[in-house]
């Protein structure tokens, strides 16, 4: 298991030791804690270090042999579902009180790059169990929700988050699932598409308009257990890419779930939902580095090694010269995503940081990916390598948790906003 882990005024030595730095999101001033030099971002720590071996240790040992079967198959081995859970990648912020390790969010962040460095499907397993499904519970669950759940996140329970509609992609808020007062209960009833772990929930965090006539301000968040009578889950999509992971839609027809099933308050979903796809867009970012990482690292041995007119492929120009503009974007992806889950985990508003973040990684993820099957030539088109399913399932890091163009969408209205101030 885990353990528990700008503005400057002045030029003078003393005036930039006493200077406050404008925060990025929102425009907030806010002074420095200490006057200690902060860590560089990939400075990580003792306890940051062991995590990361561990996890590389389970994805070379247990994940790597199997990924391209579950590849081919889109299914995903019992065995690493068991192995996530052992290793305590299921609940990583979850508190001591209810079993979990109560570690950080950059933990998190640690975990879903390593992972995606051999399989961005389980990666994307992890992710949404951390980022979405436990954090919500855990920020807005009652006692009695977070005994019954969280517990079980720690250890044999997957969660699914149900927001997409055939009608709301980018605009979420438009769903037309409903959930009908009834007494003491609530009807519900509407389909939810493309839900990730859809096929090994045993829950489901429902969004649903309890008063459409109030638009999204209707909108509330619901604990649908998987068993209850009228959830129905459909046909596993066939996709290009994360093909292991599960993503089917689910299907809520007249589900009767008492009031005591509503998570947070009554109305207050799409503000839930918001706050947590902010976090989770720095976990997808995570996944995009990771994936970009484990692409390169494929490739790169590759290219020491075959040689064309006399000379290794590296040792040419041209090459040299693609190879380090690819490093250096890798590099700058990593340092947004590390900013965004460092100033996250220190309580900073983070929302524009978080949307550059997964914008340029999987960006990035998307040209080091194209570039490596170019450098690997024949071979780096076939499925022998590892470099051509990466070059697939890149392309969903610009599409789910808010697509490239919303990502642009909410920077430049945070830049309009911090001007206008």
């Amino acid at each position: 298991m885990l353990h528990s882990a700008k503005q400057f005024a002045g030029v003078s030595a003393s005036a930039l030791k006493q200077s406050s730095r404008l925060l990025s999101a929102g425009g907030a001033v806010k002074p420095r804690a200490s006057e200690d030099a902060p860590p560089p971002l990939q400075q990580l720590s003792e306890q940051e270090i062991a995590l990361r071996d561990t996890v590389k240790r389970f994805s070379h040992d247990v994940v790597k042999p199997l990924v391209r079967e579950m590849d081919a198959t889109s299914t995903f081995d019992p065995s690493i579902i068991q192995g996530c859970f052992d290793n305590g990648f299921m609940g990583v912020e979850v508190p001591t009180k209810y079993d979990g390790a109560e570690a950080s969010f950059f933990d998190v962040v640690l975990i879903v790059e390593e992972l995606a460095k051999i399989d961005p499907s389980v990666s994307v397993f992890v992710d949404v169990q951390n980022t979405l499904v436990a954090p919500l519970i855990m920020q807005n669950g009652t006692e009695e929700q977070k005994q019954k759940y969280l517990t079980h996140l720690v250890k044999d329970w997957v969660g699914g988050f149900c927001l997409s509609e055939a009608s709301s992609g980018s605009d979420a808020f438009a769903l037309k699932t409903v959930a009908k007062p009834d007494g003491d209960d609530y009807l519900i009833s509407g389909s939810k598409l493309w839900i990730t772990n859809a096929g090994h929930a045993k829950f489901f965090l429902v969004m649903a308009n309890v008063d459409p006539s109030k638009g999204y301000r209707g909108i509330t968040c619901f604990l649908v257990d998987t068993d209850m009578p009228g959830v129905s889950i459909g046909k596993k999509e066939d996709k290009l890419g994360i093909r292991a992971s599960s993503t089917c839609p689910v299907h809520f027809d007249n589900v009767r779930v008492p009031k005591s099933a509503v998570l947070g308050q009554v109305g207050k979903g799409y503000k839930m939902a918001i706050e947590c796809l902010n976090a989770g867009r720095i976990g997808i970012g995570a996944q995009m580095i990771g994936l970009a990482q484990g692409c390169f690292d494929a490739t790169i041995p590759y290219l020491q090694e075959r040689k064309q007119f006399n000379s290794r492929l590296i040792d040419f120009q041209g090459m040299q010269h693609q190879i380090a503009d690819v490093a250096c974007e890798l590099e700058a992806a990593r340092m947004l995503v590390y900013n965004g889950a460092r100033m996250k985990q220190a309580g900073i508003p983070y929302v524009k940081e978080a949307a550059i973040a997964k914008l340029y990684a999987s960006n990035v993820a998307t040209k080091t990916t194209s570039k490596c099957i170019e450098w690997m030539g024949g071979v780096g088109f076939t499925k022998e390598l590892p470099i051509e399913k990466f070059y697939r399932d890149c392309k969903i890091g610009t599409i789910y948790e808010g697509t490239s163009n919303v990502q642009m969408n909410t920077i430049a209205k945070l830049i309009d906003a911090e001007y206008s101030n």
